[in-house]
């Protein structure tokens, strides 16, 4: 079977291609990769459309592996690493003010060096 990709490119409301640097407070659309069938043996069904509001991230202790929770429209929660969220682009709306967005970049990406200079350090002591 051919592998499968996205051709999602936004839309008229959510117009910026965030991929890769999503943050706190940003309005994202994007399609995730659906599978029906048992974990050995899933098949690709498609791609579902999930569009939310970036409600909180963090960065897990070991692996740093960025997570963020989505409040979807009809007001429920999921919960996707970053690697599947960047998947197959991720398209946000535009905020009312966009320095304020930097701010929040500018805390997360501090948070990720940090991160992952815990990471070195415990790697380097072997724990």
């Amino acid at each position: 079977m051919a592998f499968q990709t996205s051709t999602y490119v936004g839309d008229d409301i959510y117009t910026i291609n965030t991929t890769g640097d999503c943050v706190v407070g940003d309005e994202v659309s994007f399609e995730r990769a659906t599978f029906t069938g048992s974990f050995r043996n899933a098949k690709f069904a498609g791609f579902e459309l999930i569009q939310g509001k970036i409600i909180n991230d963090s960065y897990g202790r070991d692996k740093q592996q960025h997570t963020f929770t989505i409040e979807l429209l009809n007001g429920s929660k999921i919960t996707i690493k970053g690697r599947n969220l960047y998947a197959n682009s991720t398209y946000r709306k535009q905020w009312l003010d966009e320095s304020l967005r930097g701010q929040v970049a500018d805390e997360k990406h501090a948070r990720g060096a940090k991160a992952r200079a815990a990471r070195e350090c415990r790697w380097e002591g072997g724990f």
